[in-house]
Formats: C-alpha cells, sequence, structure tokens
C-alpha cells in the first residue's frame, strides 16, 4: 500500500476548486453528482465546500487507508497535488501526520 492510501490528508484539507469544463456534462471525466456550482466557470468537489473538508470521493479513514472512488476521473487540483509537497506536508500536520517518510522538506 503506497503513503496516499495509508494518508488521504490532502482530500479533507481544502476547498477542491476546478473549471466546469472538467465536468463529465461538459466534456470532461469528474461526475457531476459530486460537483457543486460555485460560479458560471467553476465547480468544487462536494464535501469540500464545508468546514471541515473532506472531498464525497473519498473512502476510509484518513491516516490508516483510503481510496478515491474517482482516482481516473479526479479533477486537475487532484492531480497536480504531489506526494511529499509542502502542500501535502501542510495537509498532514492538520490531521496530526507526520511528513511523509523520505520527501525532502520544502
Amino acid at each position: 500500500m503506497s503513503e496516499c492510501q495509508r494518508c488521504g490528508a490532502c482530500c479533507a484539507w481544502c476547498r477542491v476548486d476546478f473549471s466546469l469544463y472538467e465536468r463529465e456534462d461538459a466534456g470532461g471525466r469528474v461526475p457531476v453528482g459530486l460537483t457543486v456550482e460555485v460560479n458560471g466557470t467553476t465547480v468544487r468537489m462536494r464535501g469540500t465546500d464545508h468546514w471541515p473538508p473532506r472531498c464525497a470521493a473519498l473512502s476510509g479513514r484518513v491516516g490508516q487507508s483510503v481510496g478515491c472512488s474517482i482516482y481516473e476521473w479526479r479533477p486537475s487540483p487532484c492531480r497536480e497535488f504531489s506526494e511529499g509537497s509542502d502542500a501535502c506536508t501542510r495537509a498532514r500536520a492538520r490531521h496530526g501526520l507526520p511528513p511523509v517518510p523520505g520527501a525532502e522538506p520544502g
């Protein structure tokens, strides 16, 4: 199991906003039912629009074992998030998890 499959902190850390055009009804692949409209051109992953945020596509328990129900279709902010990055370290810290083992600091 990879560190990301044990962690999931990035999916329960912040709002996930992206272009409407990544949604399946606009030519993309993100399921419409997992999004909420922000404005005419931007949508947000359902669940990240609340506090504390937790993406509706995330299953499992953060810090133990998690999975993404739309991993192959996840939006660009999720694809751009890097294991061990500064953002990863901040997300992990919010959940009381240490930095990714072996990750280079900032």
